[in-house]
């Protein structure tokens, strides 16, 4: 984990990115979510702000999003441990995603550059 720790290199992802609690029916016609999680009560996407805005979406915050640009394998243990309690002992909330190749950060929009420092100390 330490290794990939030194290796991480936080890329911010530009826009203004929401997460929507929609109904199923509403997929069909939604262009270019950037994740969709189908919950017991109903889908959960995450789309830019623009894209929640246009289709009526109503969401809670903005987040940034910020991607590691080191290959993670997905059974890596302990690196979104580390780094969620780095941020939250920052007072930073923090909803990773986890994908096949990368960790994807959502964090407050307003703290993204405060967050990638945080990072970059932690990867020191």
């Amino acid at each position: 984990m330490k290794t990939l720790m030194r290796k991480m290199e936080p890329v911010v992802v530009p826009g203004e990115f929401v997460f929507c609690s929609i109904q199923e029916k509403q997929l069909e016609d939604l262009q270019q979510p950037l994740l969709i999680f189908r919950e017991h009560e109903g889908p959960t996407v995450i789309v830019t702000k623009d894209v929640a805005e246009q289709n009526r979406f109503s969401f809670d915050a903005i987040w940034g999003l910020i991607s590691l640009s080191i290959h993670s394998n997905l059974e890596a243990v302990g690196l979104l441990g580390a780094i969620t309690s780095h941020l939250a002992n920052a007072g930073i909330s923090v909803n990773a995603v986890s994908a096949y190749y990368h960790d994807h950060l959502f964090v407050p929009y307003g703290r993204v550059n405060e967050v990638v420092s945080l990072l970059l100390d932690l990867s020191k």
